[in-house]
């Protein structure tokens, strides 16, 4: 049986502690952080070196001793390795090129191009495969087709996904297309990260919650289970953890649906609910609230014990909400694994 507590949360197993670690883990909270980026010039160089996308991504785990590192990149890295102009703009998020049309759509890479683009994100496994600490889970991931696809068809984050729905409605044959193109791709993606040394992988779909009905069903089920299938099928035994954002009754069951070996939980619902309702067909990720990295007390103390309270009778990996936030205090974070820890 394998020692790192994370595998061992993945494949079932009830722990007396949780693993934890932490969405965002390496980022502008912390000012080794922001010196390495700057260092790099700009996000996107960031990511795209390997040597220092790896350094931030153990800058985290030399300050704290997580237990799983996840890899430095983002999710918008996809598509511009298909074909897509990508870039951010300061203090306001990434900007990309659109794709809302069928001849758009054709004009994108095949989805086996997209290695040539993302060398730098497999090289930046390698070399963490070999610096993290031996107890550490070193953790890769992708964004859930849908997501990705709503910020292709709006080029840009938007509060309620409405360019995407509206693509949807209008178009339906086209978007279903472009879902179909992304996930591919992320198969081969994820795949290629975890011949590099990614112990895990993880499935973002930051905006799942805004599909309802058989949307959801259709475009955040289907292509998670499609991708995981397709991921088990190359590597038996990988595990995967799905985060549908949101997703409130639609967590119930989802792990089943779809195969994912854990379901991470967004903050929206309650840990004991969740218990019930979700940890029953096995592993859970969450789900503290981010606003406690920065608000600290006694609260973050009282809210992480009844989290891993509540889920202490079955497999659980501690975590946020969602990712952390810029503004957090470094030492609330510290806190929060002490509290994980000792209780």
């Amino acid at each position: 049986m394998t020692q790192k507590l994370i595998l061992r949360a993945l494949s079932g197993e009830t722990l007396p502690t949780p693993p934890v670690w932490m969405m965002r883990q390496a980022g502008r909270y912390l000012p080794e952080y922001r010196a390495t980026r700057a260092q790099a010039g700009d996000f996107l160089s960031l990511c795209y070196n390997p040597e220092l996308a790896a350094e931030v991504t153990l800058q985290p785990i030399r300050r704290y001793g997580f237990d799983a590192a996840i890899l430095f990149a983002d999710i918008l890295l996809l598509p511009q390795a298909l074909g897509r102009k990508l870039w951010f703009e300061t203090g306001e998020g990434p900007r990309m090129e659109t794709t809302t049309t069928a001849a758009e759509l054709a004009a994108l890479r095949p989805a086996e191009a997209v290695h040539d683009t993302l060398n730098p994100v497999y090289e930046t496994l390698r070399i963490l495969s070999r610096e993290l600490p031996r107890e550490t889970t070193l953790i890769g991931f992708a964004g859930a087709p849908w997501t990705v696809a709503t910020y292709m068809i709006a080029g840009r984050g938007t509060k309620d996904q409405g360019p995407a729905h509206a693509l949807k409605a209008a178009d339906r044959a086209t978007f279903a297309a472009l879902i179909d193109k992304i996930t591919e791709a992320t198969i081969l993606y994820l795949s290629a990260q975890i011949q590099a040394g990614a112990e895990v992988v993880k499935l973002f779909d930051s905006w799942a919650g805004s599909l309802k009905g058989q949307d959801f069903t259709d475009f955040a089920v289907k292509p998670t289970a499609r991708i995981i299938a397709a991921l088990k099928r190359r590597h038996p035994g990988i595990p995967v953890i799905a985060f549908p954002r949101e997703a409130g009754q639609g967590y119930v069951g989802f792990a089943r649906a779809t195969g994912a070996d854990c379901v991470a939980l967004d903050n929206s619902v309650s840990a004991d609910w969740a218990a019930e309702h979700v940890q029953k067909d096995g592993c859970v990720q969450g789900n503290l609230a981010p606003h406690h990295m920065v608000t600290g007390g006694q609260a973050l103390v009282d809210e992480t014990r009844a989290i891993v309270k509540a889920f202490s009778h079955g497999p659980h990996i501690f975590n946020l909400g969602h990712g952390i936030t810029p503004e957090a205090d470094p030492e609330n974070v510290k806190r929060m694994i002490d509290t994980v820890r000792g209780g």
